[in-house]
């Protein structure tokens, strides 16, 4: 077939705005984007909605022409002038953007899909319902089988030469069938995420006081009923569900493991409730493939366990124990005693010995002085002791270099270290101060948009958060600017679309997901998705026909922490609380 073209044909217009809308004093900037043969130029009006339904049109400033991004032209229109609260829409042409809010509180409940459903949905080694929905099972409660060694396994797992452990490869090791959650899409649990979880949720229990309790958790019925309180804190609560699968890795094994992740590619591409991806029974192999005896089962269905040594996961997770020490005190006094303590051993242990330093993928941590320095610091806040303000002050030029990937760690310090320490990070907040103006003005929507396989959401909630925290510590010279440009970058004003990456935050928001219910063609609210991915050379697109594309439509864990940790900070630099 020969391939047709109207050359005429111009691409509709695209109005990126914040779907979920804006602060009255906050920075409003809405992004028409065009194909660059489109020479019409309507006005880009901002319409205020009043009760009776009716429209006013609302005085702004003009569309300015932006210039040239990718393949497309861009016009922009700065609103930050207008500040009434109400409810508002803008149009260009005949393009209408749906409604949106300018309110104080705008950003208030901007977490609570993710805290109500999506962490709750994500929890794995425990039954999930809400009212007559039955979201998934009691899944994994065979965990886990020992890896074999020198084998790569798919999703970027590999076990190095020996076990690193008292067991030989198809072992059962005991007591890893606790906490955690999916990943992603998929269902396997990669301990660097687990961590990272932890501490996000962590800091953001600490640092904004949540307090919000709409999740029952009972570990002992391995049960959870969304939408039924039960007086703990829901963050706390998850807080504990990572703890439990960080500590029962270093009591079955000693040290942190790469992850748990299912044997084959077959189970690799289960799709429906987790629970029926294995037969939550211990495989036996003296029993027949289908026979059951004694509580095991012949079917070698167990998800593996890939345990070789990294000391950077070890880190990771010594971090991770630390900080949930802080926020279980109080509520579970037994359990933040054992992360602590753990947490210290490990610490000891890992300070006793060379590194071991076996990398593979994206499953066996950061870089070994960061995830270090990050172990350090979170000892350091939660229990004061003098030898760990010395590690953290010893590492840190080790990890200057890389200061965007550590600032929020970095800042986080800075309460129990000497005044030196804070000197000493100056340079690198102003270099880091510098770039992000570069950053700001190096596209039409102010943030980092990446250009690889998987799309930049992350990269874009990691740049605001960093931007808050040094912010927080260094006013004089970071101020919250970018912080709210990644907050309208999340929640539509982005290229390619309008829509919010966040699942059921704003007004039209991410529908069609790779989560673990990616084969109904739906979501799960509050997860978030990797967003706009730019097919070479300049092509910015997010399937919203196709969840199957995880670069651009798979929910990640660390996300989904990172963005209740930005909505509660865009809500405090707004000045509602």
């Amino acid at each position: 077939m020969k391939p047709q073209s109207d050359a005429a044909w111009l691409r509709r217009p695209v109005i990126a705005h914040s779907q979920l809308g804006y602060a009255p004093a906050g920075q409003k900037v809405a992004t028409v984007e065009l194909d660059r043969k489109d020479a019409r130029r309507p006005p880009l009006r901002l319409l205020r909605i009043d009760a009776n339904g009716s429209e006013t049109p609302v005085p702004t400033a003009g569309a300015r022409e932006w210039g040239d991004y990718l393949r497309y032209h861009y016009l922009q229109m700065d609103f930050s002038a207008v500040r009434e609260p109400g409810l508002y829409r803008l149009d260009y042409g005949d393009v209408r953007t749906a409604p949106f809010r300018i309110a104080a509180d705008v950003y208030a409940d901007a977490w609570h899909s993710t805290n109500d459903v999506y962490f709750p949905v994500a929890m794995d080694h425990v039954s999930v319902n809400e009212a007559y929905r039955s979201w998934h099972g009691d899944s994994h409660r065979d965990d886990a089988r020992q890896a074999p060694i020198n084998y790569e396994h798919i999703d970027l797992y590999r076990q190095g030469p020996t076990t690193d452990t008292r067991f030989k490869p198809g072992d059962h090791i005991p007591g890893l069938n606790v906490g955690g959650w999916y990943d992603a899409g998929d269902f396997d649990i990669r301990t660097q995420s687990q961590y990272q979880v932890v501490r996000s949720l962590a800091d953001a229990q600490e640092r904004y006081g949540l307090t919000r309790d709409t999740v029952s958790v009972d570990q002992t019925r391995r049960h959870v009923e969304m939408h039924v309180p039960d007086g703990t804190p829901d963050l706390v609560q998850q807080v504990a569900h990572g703890t439990l699968q960080l500590l029962a890795q270093l009591d079955a094994v000693g040290h942190a493991i790469h992850g748990i992740v299912e044997p084959d590619v077959a189970q690799y591409t289960h799709l429906g409730d987790a629970v029926n991806k294995t037969d939550g029974l211990l495989y036996d192999p003296a029993l027949k493939p289908g026979e059951v005896m004694g509580g095991r089962s012949g079917n070698p269905d167990d998800r593996w366990a890939f345990t070789t040594k990294a000391s950077a996961l070890n880190y990771g997770a010594i971090a991770g124990l630390a900080a949930a020490a802080r926020v279980l005190k109080g509520h579970d006094d037994a359990l933040a005693q054992r992360a602590l303590a753990m947490a210290e051993r490990a610490w000891q242990e890992e300070r006793g010995h060379a590194p071991d330093t076996f990398r593979h993928g994206n499953t066996t941590g950061g870089p070994l002085d960061a995830e270090m320095f990050s172990a350090a610091v979170e000892l350091l806040r939660t229990t004061r002791k003098p030898f760990y303000a010395k590690a953290v002050m010893t590492l840190w030029p080790k990890v200057e270099s890389g200061f965007g990937f550590i600032a929020q760690t970095a800042v986080a310090a800075i309460p129990f270290m000497p005044v030196a320490y804070r000197k000493a990070m100056m340079p690198a907040v102003r270099h880091w101060q510098t770039e992000s103006e570069v950053t700001a003005t190096a596209n039409p929507f102010g943030v980092p948009i990446t250009t690889s396989g998987w799309a930049g959401s992350g990269t874009v909630l990691g740049y605001a958060l960093t931007s808050e925290a040094l912010h927080r510590a260094f006013p004089e010279i970071v101020g919250p600017d970018a912080t709210f440009r990644g907050v309208a970058f999340l929640t539509g004003h982005h290229p390619g679309s309008d829509i919010s990456f966040i699942s059921a935050v704003g007004t039209v928001s991410k529908e069609v997901a790779y989560g673990n219910n990616r084969a109904d063609f739906s979501f799960i609210a509050g997860g978030v998705v990797p967003g706009v991915l730019v097919i070479k050379p300049d092509f910015p697109e997010n399937h919203e026909d196709w969840p199957f594309f995880w670069g651009e439509n798979e929910y990640v864990i660390p996300e989904g922490a990172a963005w209740i940790e930005l909505a509660n900070a865009a809500n405090r630099l707004s000045g509602n609380r």
